[in-house]
């Protein structure tokens, strides 16, 4: 098949059409109160071949496109998780990925077999595919919700690395590799992958740490790219070795979003902004590969069983199991099994049986696009209502700073962004007080759009956007001492150690 430029003129009037269409769709869905998922589906499956007549069929390509949007959604996901906020629920949000998956495949696939009468291996299947969360879904929607960070943290870690296991499930059972093993070599290859994963996603974050803060780029753009593109090189290398690519990019991307890189900020949103890319063009994608025609009231009535089958057995019973690693509430957990959003990730698994040919795969991606649509309309717009319920949410935390930085090459010093969000305690604390490292001071204030050279006495006020230079060897030191202010105001001096002392010197 050849592509030429009439072609592409008209792939980039649709494309743009209808990327333009599912930015706007973006407002509408929010204020319908609706995930903007179901709105892009939709969209696919208009243009689609029982609507307005596009054809696409092709479910490798699918399938390729999908793992490559999935690895630049997680990529996001790392890139703008807080490590300091979320290290401290990474072993439920891991328990959750790993043990709470493995009971809901179980569950679902037992209850599938008996109750909904299909073959073992589809049964397994539908559990694989869908007992993942989606990492769009979460990371776009429990954000917005007013959370403890403890809860926020589990979900956000479950959604990141739960991809990785049942991606090398489905495979194996699909492709028949699952037959010709053990089931103790089955649980090795599992593991293999995982660890071999994280660690080259370790290495490629670290080491992509220690190039980028010693390398000056010419121009500021060109950082979000390289940081992305170190990001992928975890993927790509895990999977050279048959480890986990997708646990190695969101591993490589929380590693890098949480050094001390220059433009950090411009980073985050560079990545924000490609990941709703990825998802507009994902689900869009997945809507068209729908032949709405094959969906009946059977497939309907099965993909609903299994639904509620998922939501209200499996999902509740992977939790309570998983929480024996870390103790928590009755009312959190309720919230945690009622979190379990799902979206792209099973549309997406369910084409990998699609393209291995096995016996009945259409069946199974009809019940599983069914299914997400069903749960994302349940479960989606309920999560403020039930965080409310369970008394869950929090009213007010005092929000960490927002904090970007440029280095100054020539007089080896980096310039600090720092802007006071509405909820910090730097409000109303006077310049002197901040007391940062020796050489380090704030050399300009802007507030109203309007510029201020600080004095001592200066009183600093929600919204004020302050450029702070500090000598690049006491800039970590800075930036925890501002971060201290920002979250104990002024009793931050007695909270915790100098910054000299913390940073070791």
């Amino acid at each position: 098949m050849t592509f030429d430029v009439h072609q592409l003129d008209s792939f980039l009037l649709v494309g743009s059409a209808v990327t333009l269409l599912a930015v706007l769709a973006v407002r509408v869905s929010s204020r319908a109160g609706l995930p903007s998922l179901l709105i892009y589906l939709l969209m696919g499956v208009v243009l689609g071949e029982s609507v307005i007549g596009i054809g696409f069929e092709d479910v490798e390509l699918a399938h390729a496109i999908g793992f490559g949007a999935l690895a630049v959604i997680l990529a996001e996901g790392g890139l703008t998780t807080n490590w300091r906020e979320t290290r401290g629920s990474v072993r439920l949000g891991v328990s959750l990925a790993t043990i709470g998956v493995t009971v809901s495949i179980a569950v679902v696939a037992v209850g599938a077999h008996l109750l909904l009468g299909m073959s073992w291996e589809l049964a397994v299947l539908l559990g694989a595919v869908t007992s993942p969360t989606d990492a769009a879904a979460v990371f776009s929607v429990i954000r917005v919700v007013p959370l403890p960070r403890r809860i926020t943290g589990a979900l956000e870690a479950e959604s990141g690395f739960n991809d990785a296991p049942t991606v090398v499930v489905v495979t194996l059972i699909a492709s028949g590799a699952a037959t010709e093993h053990s089931p103790v070599v089955l649980v090795g290859i599992i593991v293999f992958e995982l660890v071999a994963g994280v660690l080259v996603g370790l290495a490629a974050g670290f080491g992509g740490a220690w190039i980028m803060r010693r390398a000056a780029l010419p121009a500021s753009g060109l950082y979000p790219i390289a940081v992305l593109c170190l990001a992928m090189l975890g993927y790509g290398a895990a999977a050279a070795v048959h480890a986990s690519g997708f646990a190695a990019v969101y591993v490589a991307a929380l590693v890098l979003g949480n050094s001390e890189l220059p433009h950090r900020a411009t980073t985050r949103s560079f990545s924000e902004g490609l990941a709703w890319l990825a998802q507009i063009g994902l689900f869009v994608m997945l809507g068209l590969l729908l032949s709405p025609g094959r969906i009946d009231v059977q497939t309907v009535g099965m993909a609903i069983g299994a639904g509620a089958l998922l939501t209200l057995v499996a999902r509740p019973l992977s939790v309570v199991v998983s929480s024996v690693v870390q103790r928590m509430s009755w009312q959190e957990l309720t919230f945690l099994s009622w979190a379990g959003l799902r979206g792209a990730v099973p549309i997406v698994l369910s084409t990998i049986p699609l393209a291995e040919d096995v016996p009945r795969a259409d069946l199974l991606f009809d019940i599983v696009f069914v299914l997400v649509v069903f749960d994302t309309l349940m479960t989606g717009p309920t999560l403020p209502w039930a965080a409310k319920v369970l008394r869950v949410a929090r009213r007010s935390e005092p929000r960490d700073i927002e904090l970007e930085a440029a280095p100054l090459d020539r007089v080896a010093a980096d310039m600090l962004q720092v802007t006071i969000s509405p909820r910090s305690r730097l409000h109303g604390v006077e310049i002197g007080e901040l007391r940062l490292p020796p050489g380090a001071s704030v050399a300009l204030i802007v507030r109203d759009d309007q510029t201020l050279v600080p004095e001592r006495r200066t009183v600093l006020r929600h919204g004020d956007d302050l450029l702070v230079v500090t000598p690049r060897k006491l800039r970590e030191a800075t930036e925890q001492r501002l971060r201290q202010v920002s979250l104990g105001g002024r009793l931050a001096q007695w909270l915790g150690p100098e910054p000299g002392e913390t940073s070791g010197r």
